[in-house]
């Protein structure tokens, strides 16, 4: 017996009921992002690998140790699953020259790939919805992105999300901020854990951002980027708190707060929980000006921000924030196969109404590896008690009965399953158009 196939690990499979919360979650995502004015763009799911090399930076966690990496056979390019999504729609916006009338809203969703340990709220292939503004350099943009992300908290009745920001300032603050970090961390080299140590002359701002509680003490008395910003980084930051502060929006500055990607400047920001344990941010982005023309481009401003799909998904279930699965307005019922293309013709006339509609058919049942094939006596469609119970637990609001005494006279009943009394009526199949509208839930 050949070994049983599944999925590859930390990658899952999406499946009814669950899938339904993620579809009506992507609806009102595309609600807010148009309210917001944002177009949809889709990129590949693979890119060249150098594009991350040189957009994400190559002494990150990301291209380090996490990216899906291989050799094409046919060309031998080397090509990569996308880790994010934002390389690849800079280098859609330089390739197809995007920006030549102007700045552009843009929104994806998608699956992204990292080989990371498989933990709640963290997988090896996750999904990731995200806003990028490229060509606007105004913080009045950072504020309307972070705006959004807030809209979209209150849409889905999320209450325990906290906003933080920083400013990352730009690259020669950053600089200045660098050579003072080395040279703190150098005289507590003792106090450094082994990542620390291999960062310390590659990307010491990413050691701000440990995870291991012995080093707690010692970041937290490094030296501030905040103290080393000028004028106009520190404008650009206030400039945004103000208008969050207008909008009755809450936030909390955090000096130490850095992104996973090198291409940040100026303002970066996250939305945190503390309901999900080690996986508290779900909402992250920031201001990167710079990586357009380091992709290649004319340069440009940009600003964005990216939601992990998983984590909210898994906050509105803790919350009890999903939606009720939706059920069908009406089970079919048909006691004979005799008349089912006479009753197929109706179900479809009465979906191009509007209505959804589950047909009862008979199907196999139990372990499908013992199973015996289904009867060829096309007349055997099961008892109309067997019916009625698919029906009940289909959750649907009416049965539509095609018995062959209704069919005979133009007519179908309809059996009301939710008002407890089980009121029925017989109505004309040759005027569905006039009665189909009843048989729609306004749930």
């Amino acid at each position: 017996m050949s070994q049983k196939l599944t999925a590859v690990k930390g990658m899952n499979d999406l499946l009814p009921p669950d899938s339904q919360s993620w579809v009506w979650f992507e609806g009102v995502v595309q609600r807010v992002m148009n309210r917001f004015a944002y177009s949809n763009i889709r990129t590949p799911i693979v890119e060249p690998t150098a594009l991350f090399i040189r957009g994400l930076g190559e002494i990150t966690d990301i291209v380090e140790k996490e990216m899906y990496s291989f050799e094409d056979r046919l060309n031998h390019e080397q090509l990569t699953l996308r880790p994010e999504a934002t390389a690849g729609v800079v280098r859609a916006v330089i390739e197809h020259n995007l920006l030549y009338e102007g700045g552009k809203r843009l929104y994806y969703m998608g699956p992204m790939f990292r080989h990371e340990r498989p933990q709640r709220g963290r997988y090896r292939q996750f999904h990731q919805i995200g806003a990028e503004a490229l060509g606007f350099a105004l913080p009045e943009v950072d504020a309307e992105l972070i705006l959004m992300a807030h809209t979209l908290w209150m849409e889905l009745g999320l209450k325990n999300v906290k906003l933080e920001l920083n400013s990352l300032g730009e690259p020669s603050e950053r600089i200045q901020h660098r050579q003072a970090l080395v040279a703190y961390f150098e005289s507590h080299i003792d106090l450094l854990d082994e990542e620390a140590k291999r960062r310390l002359h590659t990307n010491p701002l990413r050691i701000l951002d440990t995870k291991n509680p012995s080093m707690q003490n010692l970041v937290e008395a490094a030296p501030k980027l905040m103290d080393f910003l000028g004028e106009q980084s520190r404008s650009h930051l206030k400039e945004v708190c103000h208008i969050l502060d207008a909008n009755s929006v809450s936030y909390t500055l955090n000096p130490r707060l850095v992104r996973g990607m090198d291409y940040y400047n100026l303002t970066v920001f996250e939305f945190i929980t503390d309901q999900l344990g080690s996986q508290g941010t779900i909402c992250g982005g920031g201001r990167y000006d710079y990586l357009i023309s380091q992709m290649g481009g004319k340069a440009a401003p940009a600003v964005g921000w990216a939601i992990g799909v998983e984590r909210v998904i898994e906050l509105l279930k803790d919350a009890n924030l999903l939606p009720l699965q939706p059920s069908p307005d009406v089970f079919a019922i048909i006691p004979s196969s005799k008349s089912i293309e006479k009753v197929m013709l109706i179900l479809q006339t009465l979906r191009s109404h509007g209505v959804s509609i589950q047909m009862h058919s008979p199907s196999m049942s139990g372990n499908p590896g013992s199973a015996k094939p289904i009867e060829s006596d096309l007349g055997n469609r099961g008892s109309m008690k067997s019916q009625f119970k698919r029906a009940d637990a289909s959750g649907a609001h009416f049965a539509l009965i095609f018995g062959e005494d209704e069919l005979s006279l133009g007519c179908v009943t309809i059996k009301s399953l939710r008002d407890g009394a089980g009121s029925q009526r017989v109505e004309l199949l040759s005027n569905v158009g006039e009665w189909a509208s009843s048989l729609q839930s306004t749930v």
